[in-house]
């Protein structure tokens, strides 16, 4: 379980302004050309470049898994093809390859295998109701993993042509390994410290690789339940929570294991009380005010102690478009981002004035909750459909159009394919 001592350590504040200035320090250094309207002033240190991309086709091709394989739930079987892209902070960014799909390369004594130099990003690639390939959003997902890889000292890049390399990726494996309109494919874009030395320092190497894998979809039909977690905290003030990098993740796999052995899904993670996430998702709740608006309600990003989740933002702007009036025929919605409390939470619940919540993100979607246990005791919370309360359905009806492209939309970005001859 993460740390249980929750108190912020003195220095929060100045910790924070030097991983900023750090931070900012990566980037002028790893790719000047960000900040000087495209200019690389370091001679020398090549920039990531997709228009330098190498093909190598495989020559084993894979079978593609049928649906129902019991495989697809492994989350193992991968397409025929990844990215690699190899820097060193001597000459930058080598040119990236398209390979066949396979192992890497580390020596014992690489840095992500002591120190946690590991970031990622979590995607999906879809097969549109009109037989189109789309991707969701990916600007904002490569941006937030440039944002990742420079808080653990890994070297920044241009996010655009991380956006590239993705879609080029996918053009030539989307043909085979998605052809049925409405599944998915998951996208893992992850950049690791693959310098071979031990040393608490800054990578001198690192390798960008993209893969794609089958997912099952991460549904829970009769609503999610959370437990919510009293003894332990999945991020802190002047931490990293808001960065997706695997330190994240590894220490939270055991509170979550025991949440599920007890019968709930994840773990609700809070801080000092403060409702943060659920288990890797965003947490999102429905209520109504004592004075009786009723609000949609979720964590802040301004303390940087969660992820500015994709699926967090597109469903925060689409409620401020779409839900603010009555024109859905549900009542219109403030939307709050603030931090709450557990106790907010159960105070309403026993008024009567919780209308629905919901997980969001790009595994578990939007998952309605059902259930949060607090302190021992089992909350209810309502599902008016059976299986979704009316807000996180309509939410998630507007998502899926996008993303499948029921709906024109300049979030679904098309991408063209490349049929093998």
């Amino acid at each position: 379980m993460a740390p249980s001592a929750i108190t912020p350590p003195q220095g929060v504040q100045s910790s924070t302004e030097l991983t900023t200035a750090a931070v900012a320090r990566k980037i002028a250094e790893t790719a000047p050309e960000l900040i000087n309207n495209g200019v690389n002033t370091k001679m020398g240190l090549r920039p990531l470049d997709a228009s330098k991309l190498k093909f190598t086709k495989t020559t084993t091709p894979m079978s593609v898994p049928q649906p129902g394989d019991p495989i697809i739930n492994t989350s193992s079987q991968c397409t025929d093809h990844m990215i690699t892209a190899h820097w060193n902070s001597t000459t930058g960014w080598a040119d990236p390859e398209l390979r066949p799909y396979g192992n890497l390369s580390l020596a014992p004594t690489a840095s992500c295998l002591h120190y946690a130099t590991e970031c990622f990003e979590g995607m999906k690639m879809y097969r549109g109701f009109d037989g189109k390939l789309r991707l969701f959003r990916p600007d904002a997902n490569c941006r937030r993993m440039l944002m990742s890889s420079t808080r653990i000292s890994l070297p920044a890049f241009d996010p655009s042509e991380l956006e590239k390399l993705i879609k080029v990726m996918i053009a030539v494996d989307g043909p085979k390994w998605l052809p049925r309109p409405g599944s998915f494919l998951y996208l893992r874009p992850t950049m690791i410290g693959s310098a071979p030395a031990l040393g608490v320092a800054t990578p001198k190497e690192a390798t960008l690789f993209v893969i794609s894998t089958f997912m099952p979809p991460l549904d829970s039909p009769n609503g999610m339940k959370l437990l919510a977690s009293t003894n332990g905290v999945r991020a802190w003030p002047g931490g990293f929570g808001y960065a997706k990098v695997g330190a994240n993740y590894g220490p939270s796999l055991m509170a979550n294991g025991e949440a599920r052995a007890r019968g709930y899904d994840q773990v609700l993670w809070l801080l000092n009380g403060t409702v943060t996430e659920a288990g890797a998702s965003n947490f999102f709740v429905v209520w109504r005010t004592k004075e009786g608006k009723v609000q949609l309600v979720t964590a802040p990003l301004d303390g940087k102690i969660i992820l500015d989740g994709v699926t967090r933002r597109s469903i925060l702007q689409l409620a401020r478009e779409r839900l603010t009036d009555n024109k859905t025929g549900l009542e219109s919605l403030e939307i709050v981002e603030r931090n709450f409390t557990m106790e907010d939470v159960v105070e309403a619940s026993r008024d009567g004035r919780i209308i629905e919540a919901f997980a969001a993100g790009t595994a578990y979607f939007v998952c309605p909750v059902s259930v949060i246990n607090y302190k021992d005791e089992d909350l209810d919370i309502p599902m008016v459909r059976g299986n979704s309360g009316d807000y996180a359905a309509l939410i998630k009806s507007w998502l899926t159009n996008i993303m499948y492209g029921k709906e024109d939309h300049e979030w679904g970005v098309v991408v063209p394919e490349v049929e093998d001859k």
